[in-house]
């Protein structure tokens, strides 16, 4: 949730929360028990993620979802994040001990660094930039595009950009900048990923639709206005 949909007269979700204090924590029971699992919680309710839209912004999918609402705002059930982040580590396992790879997606502005460095440092794929249309359905024209990248890199290195006319040069660097803005993050993904892991499930629907449209298994953060069909976890 954007800080300009916050109720007037707060500065952001930590003095909204402050304010609004009372998010039950989950009943005790054997689901429950673990002292691990509450203090997972607790740190999710702590970082602001059980903060939704506005109740008028809502998808009505998401009720399941839904622990209650506060000064017109939905609240999330942190016990529902918290089954979706274990089933998630679960399959991420499952998919990475076979081999493959898992594409993570964040392009809203909040996300792109985080993704992106955590992305790397799994040695994972990312793209934070903007998702090109046909990204996973039209994987061998990305594949083609990333090929046209190493070749200007290629022409780079052995001087020969520098050799054309300035007009020319600066037309090649243009190309050679904007692939890699938009497909540098995979440009090591020889093949389909296993998965893919998206931030925003509303900003990144294309991304979603083609994974679904081919079969790739969808991970997502999803908010209180978007629709959970469009993600497998």
């Amino acid at each position: 949730m954007r800080a300009a949909e916050l109720p007037a007269g707060t500065e952001g979700k930590t003095a909204w929360a402050k304010t609004h204090s009372s998010v039950r924590m989950p009943e005790s029971g054997p689901k429950w028990r673990y002292g691990l699992a509450t203090n997972v919680i607790k740190e999710l309710i702590d970082a602001g993620i059980h903060f939704g839209h506005r109740v008028s912004r809502w998808n009505p999918k998401m009720e399941p979802y839904i622990l209650t609402k506060r000064a017109s705002i939905h609240i999330i059930d942190p016990k529902e994040t918290l089954k979706g982040i274990l089933t998630a580590k679960k399959f991420i396992a499952q998919v990475t001990s076979q081999g493959k790879d898992v594409l993570f997606v964040g392009t809203k502005r909040q996300a792109r660094r985080a993704v992106q460095t955590l992305a790397s440092e799994a040695g994972m794929h990312y793209v934070t930039d903007r998702w090109l249309g046909g990204m996973l359905t039209n994987f061998l024209t990305i594949r083609s595009r990333l090929g046209r990248l190493e070749k200007l890199e290629q022409l780079d290195a052995d001087g020969l950009l520098a050799q054309q006319s300035k007009k020319e040069e600066a037309r090649l660097r243009r190309e050679m900048r904007k692939i890699k803005r938009n497909l540098g993050g995979v440009r090591n993904m020889s093949k389909l990923p296993g998965a893919l892991f998206v931030v925003d499930a509303h900003r990144e629907v294309i991304a979603l639709r083609e994974a679904r449209k081919i079969g790739i298994t969808t991970i997502a953060l999803i908010d209180t206005d978007s629709d959970p069909d469009l993600v497998d976890i």
